[in-house]
């Protein structure tokens, strides 16, 4: 065993507790008995999360999940699943957002994220999530809700629905989630920069002025920023069904492929292909690691010698090598819903212990506390 001998000082005849650091660690001991040293990395936070609607699918993967893979490594994340924001437009299919939740953690677990090194947590039960949302509520201008360009674009595709209050204060619920656990980095999809940036007005406004509470957090996009549906829409989406599921067998793959948009201007396969824009293309740059396979399709899409079937079906085999270990790894949660269900309640008891530590610093930097002393 290797004999560590960190670089430290401090005062043994302090009679409380002991905090201090030693080349990044944060260090604890009891002053009774200083024969047991606990040493923590300190990590910098994150926090991001997903809406529970529905099973998770390849633009997931490239917007969102690939960075957390790596990321889990390097920094304490929290990964959320927002029920309370599912709420505001799915309020009668609880039933739906109960398996939409499962789904949720089977897919998290399928693509290799470690509730050993991260924290999997429910909104709903870690009810400090919705007492600070009412909070920062107070500190939020109605315009900036809207001025928000998620808010308004759901709103226009919602536009026959009656929203409610909740619907539309949701940005709000966003920024508590990421303040409640004092994140520094939100990895996001493009469509979701505003919300960051709010954010970051909020946490501002809060320390203005009742002093230094929460960091104003960093945001990280992933490797491809908007994955374009199998329709050639800007986006994927389960709405519309222009996606491809992490959970979907290889039949589904292969039907959903060889019925995508390519490129409308070409008639005949000798016809010269465009492959900017073609989302065909953009998956194989996704998901293809055949680096020489794929810069030959592509030289010859361009020069019109090699159709959209022969395009197609060598993405086919690419989407379908890279999601095998994903569905082998599904199926094994899927027989262990126990440990599925640990994942949940152990994150968010785990979170939980988190937001209670803010909320009660919150709750005395804002003097709610009306005990008379005597």
């Amino acid at each position: 065993m290797t004999n560590f001998q960190p670089r430290w000082s401090f005062d043994l005849e302090n009679l409380g507790t002991n905090t201090f650091k030693s080349q990044g660690l944060n260090c604890t001991y009891p002053n009774e008995h200083i024969t047991q040293i606990e040493f923590n990395i300190m990590k910098q936070r994150i926090l991001t999360g997903i809406r529970p609607t529905g099973k998770l699918h390849l633009g997931h993967y490239v917007g969102a999940l690939e960075n957390w893979i790596r990321l889990q490594e390097e920094y304490d994340c929290f990964f959320l699943i927002a029920d309370y924001q599912a709420l505001g437009d799915h309020i009668d299919e609880m039933e739906n957002i109960k398996i939409a939740v499962r789904d949720v953690v089977l897919d998290w677990l399928s693509v290799g994220l470690d509730p050993e090194k991260s924290t999997f947590l429910v909104q709903s039960y870690v009810p400090e999530h919705a007492e600070l949302a009412l909070l920062l509520s107070m500190l939020t201008p109605l315009g900036m809700l809207d001025r928000n360009p998620t808010l308004k674009s759901e709103r226009e595709r919602l536009s026959n629905t009656s929203l409610s209050v909740g619907f539309y204060t949701y940005p709000v619920s966003q920024i508590a989630d990421i303040l409640l656990p004092k994140a520094h980095l939100v990895p996001v999809g493009e469509d979701q920069l505003p919300h960051i940036e709010m954010t970051r007005e909020i946490a501002r406004r809060f320390n203005n002025r009742y002093g230094e509470v929460f960091p104003e957090p960093d945001s990280l996009v992933g490797r491809v920023a908007r994955l374009m549906g199998t329709d050639g829409q800007a986006k994927m989406s389960k709405s519309i069904g222009n996606v491809i599921y992490l959970s979907d067998d290889s039949d589904t793959v292969k039907k959903k492929i060889m019925s995508m948009y390519t490129d409308p201007t070409r008639l005949r396969a000798t016809d010269p292909g465009h492959v900017e824009g073609n989302p065909v293309f953009q998956y194989h740059d996704a998901f293809n690691d055949d680096l020489e396979e794929v810069n030959d399709l592509k030289e010859r899409y361009v020069q019109g010698t090699v159709g959209d079937v022969e395009v197609k079906q060598k993405l086919i085999s690419a989407v379908n090598q890279f999601l095998d270990p994903i569905r082998d790894l599904r199926d094994k949660y899927e027989h262990d819903i126990d440990y599925v269900n640990d994942c949940i309640e152990n994150g968010s008891a785990k979170a939980r212990v988190t937001a209670q530590n803010t909320m009660k610093e919150v709750r005395e930097r804002m003097g709610l506390s009306y005990s008379v002393n005597t």
